[in-house]
């Protein structure tokens, strides 16, 4: 089936919130969120950008996590065709970007096979916001000419097997591994067991944009239980590469406050 068009009002916006800082979101993407009659939206959108939803609009959670009973993709699916169906300016509003690990296909093939228009409002990603936050340039002339994006999780929760170790631990680049958290020690093993040097710069980022925004810097080979020692929660982002070393932060923990926001 061909792709629907693209309309100039179409009934589902796919918007991306970007990270935990809710002035993150395009002007694009506010400007939908305001207009919408309906807004579906992930668990780790910024709480506040619910706030510009208009009164009257139905506001719907369907985010996913561990510890509560979750709407499946497949009746989040049906949701956003039903809701289209009925209703003129449907919202899908998804943390950072939707075209990164938001599951954005899936929910495109549901409306394109209703023959509903929708377009996509990018986000800001966790990647470049990490690095923005942390004061780092994910690519750099003579030292990272190559940025790698991977999941650092499965679908069933575990080390991603379907990626190429041996080509990663090999990249003369950045790598980004997104929700690295429950697989942090094999990700890092593996890297280094394949020849990634273990005293690469490394760091994780934690509630990215949020008041508990924290880095945590350390080497490749020991940020696993660096990680541990400091208690680091979900949503968090691996970064590691040779432009890390640059960050204005000393290894250790530090926190960001609130107020750096502007």
């Amino acid at each position: 089936m061909g792709p629907c068009p693209i309309a100039h009002n179409p009934r589902v916006a796919f918007v991306g919130a970007g990270p935990g800082d809710p002035e993150l979101i395009t002007l694009k993407g506010l400007r939908r969120l305001r207009e919408a009659e309906v807004v579906l939206h992930d668990r780790l959108v910024p709480p506040e950008l619910l706030d510009e939803v208009a009164p009257g609009a139905t506001v719907i959670d369907v985010g996913k996590a561990p510890d509560r009973r979750c709407r499946g993709q497949g009746e989040i699916n049906w949701l956003l065709v039903d809701w289209a169906r009925r209703r003129e300016r449907v919202v899908r509003l998804k943390g950072g970007d939707p075209a990164i690990f938001g599951r954005l296909g899936e929910e495109i093939e549901a409306v394109r096979a209703a023959g509903i228009a929708f377009e996509v409002v990018p986000g800001v990603t966790a990647a470049t916001a990490a690095a923005a936050r942390a004061g780092i340039s994910l690519t750099a002339r003579g030292r990272a000419s190559m940025l790698v994006v991977a999941t650092g999780t499965d679908h069933a929760g575990g080390p991603p097997a379907a990626l190429d170790w041996d080509l990663l631990a090999r990249a003369e680049g950045t790598l980004v591994f997104y929700m690295p958290l429950g697989s942090l020690e094999a990700i890092t093993a593996g890297l280094t067991a394949l020849g990634r040097d273990p005293r690469e710069p490394t760091m994780l980022i934690e509630r990215i944009g949020t008041p508990h925004e924290r880095v945590l810097s350390g080497r490749l080979g020991d940020i696993a239980e660096a990680a541990r020692a400091a208690g680091v929660r979900s949503p968090a982002v691996l970064v590691t590469g040779p432009t890390v070393a640059s960050a204005s932060v000393e290894l250790g923990v530090r926190q960001i406050l609130a107020s750096a926001r502007v």
